[in-house]
């Protein structure tokens, strides 16, 4: 019988790795870190090399997330920035993707050693000193912005001082009172059953720091009448009463003496009618950007906010800082694990220790609460690459530039120091810049990697993108692009300069993407402490 044919089968070749140059995929901080930060995906099987190393990738990795250049031993610390960010689980090889399967947070001490980097800054000159487009309100403090206020002592007015506002929101009153930003209700869901000591005395501050803000030109406050929160305790404690020459008296009501509701937003909105004139007759003058506090912030962050979007930020904020200006950093759970890099630059050991000491506040807050700082990086942020809170917090803290820790403050106190400063807030965005603004910053900045639209009425926030797909994809609500640092186009001094000419630019009056999206009337939110009954 005639034989079967046979079908040749060709060989199976396996497909040489596809070669890179590591620095082309891949960004190594620090000589001593363990790992680099991958500037665009990389796929599994890929060779990256540079002079020193060679290696091949394990797995898929996208944007902003990290690649193993060492191999570390199980339970060995792993290094970025050339800080610790969390230990192995197990033994990590040259290649592997690091992240939350294979990297954890311990405890591990930190050499806080005050006051051991902190060198002053260069200072200009008076001659040298630039000048911003503000408003110069009684007191010397000068305001960016110049809204009408209405403010809320507690929830149960909250309609009533959004019943207010609605009647200002027509084209009649733009085209009348063009030189007002605007009216807003700023309302919250405390006041009533607010627990007495730290709780209470916590908000009392936010509403009396909103009262006489800067960008604030007059204001009237509506309680109910009943609250813990007392319209009355507020005007007394922060002397509300006393107006300086040239300031506009404001207008206490409680909703159970005025007579109802009707009642009260008739006599709110009668008390707003003469404030408008008397803000409207402002103009901006030119003033030193010496009188501007800078809030900063982060949010959405991700793997490229420590290496883009915060170093310049810090550029920016220590250009600030040598004009005489303020800047202040925040989010206390974001700086974990980080704090000793801010302690080193206290300007002396009682404002190191003091935040310190906030630090072991936190701890215990979570003790208390059945809860763990690491909670803390968000979904969001882990997407992004970001996989520890102490590699979040050591990203965090670049927005802080370099200039000597000057000042710590607690939640919405005032802001009195100039130089760089720090306040004790959450990380959750709007608690901490609600803080920020009512302790008196009169502009925000913003970093973002993930894609937050924040705003931050009565301040201007202007918002920057720490990658360029981000900011391509959400130009809105960006106003500027860091990306620029990953691709090589720009350096961190570069962006930084830029976004130091945005601020000015701002604080002078040009309008954030936030702001021409009308973003920022609700997301006023005060920090509550203690539980509610």
């Amino acid at each position: 019988m005639p034989q079967p044919m046979m079908r040749h089968r060709p060989e199976k070749h396996l497909s040489m790795p596809k070669r890179e140059k590591l620095a082309d995929f891949a960004l190594r901080l620090r000589e001593t870190d363990d790992v680099a930060v991958i500037k665009r995906p990389v796929r599994a099987g890929t060779e990256l090399f540079d002079d020193s190393l060679r290696l091949i990738v394990g797995r898929d990795i996208p944007a902003g997330h990290k690649l193993a250049v060492k191999a570390v031993p199980g339970g060995a610390p792993v290094r970025k920035y050339g800080q610790i960010i969390g230990f192995a689980k197990g033994d990590i090889a040259m290649g592997e993707h690091v992240h939350t399967h294979n990297l954890e947070m311990k405890d591990f001490a930190r050499d806080y050693e005050f006051c051991a980097d902190a060198r002053p800054l260069e200072y200009y000159p008076a001659d040298r000193m630039r000048h911003f487009q503000g408003y110069a309100r009684p007191g010397g403090c000068v305001g960016t912005r110049n809204y009408i206020a209405v403010i809320s002592s507690v929830n149960c007015s909250a309609s009533v001082a959004h019943y207010v506002k609605d009647r200002f929101q027509t084209e009649d009153f733009r085209r009348d009172f063009p030189n007002v930003d605007g009216v807003i209700a700023f309302t919250h869901k405390s006041g009533c059953g607010i627990q007495p000591g730290e709780p209470h005395q916590l908000l009392m501050r936010v509403l009396a720091g909103l009262a006489r803000h800067s960008n604030i030109a007059g204001y009237v406050m509506i309680g109910l009448g009943c609250e813990v929160n007392q319209v009355q305790f507020i005007r007394k404690e922060f002397k509300l009463d006393e107006i300086k020459a040239g300031e506009t008296p404001p207008t206490f009501l409680t909703i159970q003496s005025t007579g109802g509701v009707r009642r009260t937003v008739d006599a709110a909105a009668a008390a707003v009618t003469k404030l408008l004139p008397l803000a409207d007759a402002l103009r901006r003058t030119p003033q030193p950007i010496c009188k501007l506090i800078l809030a900063e912030n982060c949010g959405g962050s991700d793997g490229n906010s420590g290496i883009t979007a915060n170093p310049a930020l810090g550029v920016a904020s220590d250009e600030l800082v040598r004009y005489g200006g303020t800047s202040v950093l925040a989010e206390t759970p974001e700086i974990y694990g980080a704090e000793h890099l801010l302690t080193r630059r206290a300007v002396t050991r009682e404002v190191g220790e003091k935040l310190v000491s906030l630090i072991r506040w936190w701890e215990n807050h979570a003790r208390q609460h059945n809860a763990t700082i690491d909670n803390n990086p968000s979904y969001g942020n882990k997407e992004g690459g970001l996989t520890t809170i102490y590699e979040k917090s050591l990203g965090a803290v670049a927005k802080g530039g370099q200039s000597p820790l000057a000042a710590v403050y607690h939640y919405a106190e005032p802001i009195t120091t100039t130089g760089f400063c720090f306040m004790d807030t959450p990380g959750y965005d709007p608690v901490s810049m609600t803080g920020l603004v009512c302790g008196g910053c009169n502009i925000g900045v913003f970093t973002t990697g993930r894609g937050s639209v924040y705003g931050c009425k009565p301040a201007p926030c202007i918002k920057v993108a720490t990658n360029t797909p981000l900011y391509n994809w959400m130009r809105d609500d960006m106003d500027i692009n860091a990306g620029t640092i990953l691709e090589g186009t720009e350096t961190v001094e570069q962006v930084g300069r830029r976004l130091f000419e945005k601020i000015i630019a701002v604080a002078g009056g040009e309008k954030t993407r936030s702001e021409l999206a009308g973003i920022g009337d609700e997301e006023f939110a005060p920090w509550i402490l203690g539980p509610t009954f």
